[in-house]
């Protein structure tokens, strides 16, 4: 049975679980609602996808298990990247995509995916939560309470001591240094960039005046390769700042962020709870799944800086083959237990029932015969 390389970053002891749990959950059926629905006959074939680096640790977990369960399949996924995934997706070369966003309404009119049939919609389902944490590195100090202002003027670069009053404003019982900030951003195009800079606009688009974009956008503070470029930078500067998936802060500094009059330090519970306080968006399809995040909420307990990963297919597959293949490895995916599996392996915040009963119901909807 050949394994995806990703596969290979997997604990051994997340493994062995996930083994017995993909074992164990087509041995018997589950209430509605908390664990996937008996998968049927043994699947066979080759799965192919690619795109975010950010699911790449489930996607493993969710391949171990869904391989235990079919022995006869085999998943391959390339994490190269949200926009090579979609581009990818499109020109038929996978089966699904991974992607840190939706397709944009003007893309999926312009687009031809030739991997569907010519009049298929394509299934968009919020399969992967994490929480996106602001990190840094202060002697002494290990949490600090910042606004969304205060955010976008530190990585915008107009404030640039530690010690400024707006620093200070929201932080009286900490001693702040006098010293200059250095902000870490990722100097590749990024799914993680484009879900931080989304907060920003949003939040705080008087300061924050360059928009939600992938690409860093401005000549400022020090460029890092991807979360590990940044998350190493952070940690090997004093004064510095970053963003990163919650799952890499390690033992640096985390920022609490404003929320209505509360700060909220990140959590999966409240990187959960602001998709779910969400609208979806308005699409054609009833598949599509696309999240309109509401990054302003004042909702109590809610965490706006978060990504949130999708899983692409089709509704309908030129290779009806794979349709069966691709529905049971999304299906995997976004049951409780999948969704387990990836929060102990990537740290990630598992999706509410709500979310989970929408997303079958996509996955519902792809045609295998």
């Amino acid at each position: 049975m050949k394994i995806s390389r990703i596969a290979r970053i997997t604990a051994i002891g997340a493994v062995a679980a996930l083994a017995l749990a993909g074992c164990a959950a087509n041995e018997n059926s589950t209430p509605a609602g908390s664990e996937k629905p008996s998968s049927g006959p043994a699947l066979s074939g080759n799965l192919v996808g690619g795109g975010a680096t950010s699911q790449e640790v489930a996607i493993a977990a969710w391949t171990k298990a869904f391989q235990t369960a079919n022995g006869d399949v085999t998943v391959d996924y390339d994490p190269q990247g949200s926009g090579a995934g979609r581009d990818s997706f499109a020109a038929g070369a996978y089966n699904f995509a991974g992607s840190d966003r939706a397709f944009k309404t003007d893309e999926l009119s312009s687009m031809e995916f030739k991997g569907c049939e010519a009049d298929s919609p394509i299934v968009e389902i919020p399969a992967y939560i994490s929480p996106i944490a602001v990190i840094f590195n202060l002697d002494g100090i290990d949490k600090l309470n910042l606004d969304a202002d205060t955010l976008a003027g530190i990585f915008a670069g107009t404030i640039t001591k530690w010690n400024d009053e707006k620093i200070a404003a929201t932080n009286p019982d900490v001693t702040l240094p006098d010293l200059a900030i250095n902000a870490v951003h990722r100097a590749d195009k990024s799914g993680t960039t484009g879900n931080f800079t989304d907060y920003l606009s949003a939040a705080a688009g008087s300061v924050w005046t360059h928009g939600s974009v992938e690409e860093w956008p401005i000549q400022s503070g020090e460029a890092a390769q991807g979360t590990s470029g940044v998350v190493q930078a952070v940690e090997g500067g004093k004064g510095t700042i970053g963003y990163a998936d919650a799952s890499r802060a390690g033992k640096l500094g985390t920022v609490s962020v404003k929320v209505g009059d509360k700060f909220v330090p990140y959590s999966p519970e409240a990187a959960a709870a602001i998709v779910d306080h969400s609208p979806l968006e308005e699409r054609s399809g009833k598949a599509d799944l696309a999240v309109k995040l509401d990054r302003t909420s004042t909702e109590a307990g809610v965490y706006p800086v978060v990504l949130v990963s999708y899983l692409i297919g089709c509704e309908k597959y030129a290779d009806p083959a794979k349709a069966a293949l691709v529905k049971g490895f999304f299906t995997e995916a976004i049951s409780a237990e999948g969704q387990k599996a990836a929060a102990e392996a990537a740290g990630s915040a598992p999706i509410s029932d709500t979310i989970r009963t929408k997303a079958q119901a996509a996955i519902d909807l792809i045609v295998t015969k």
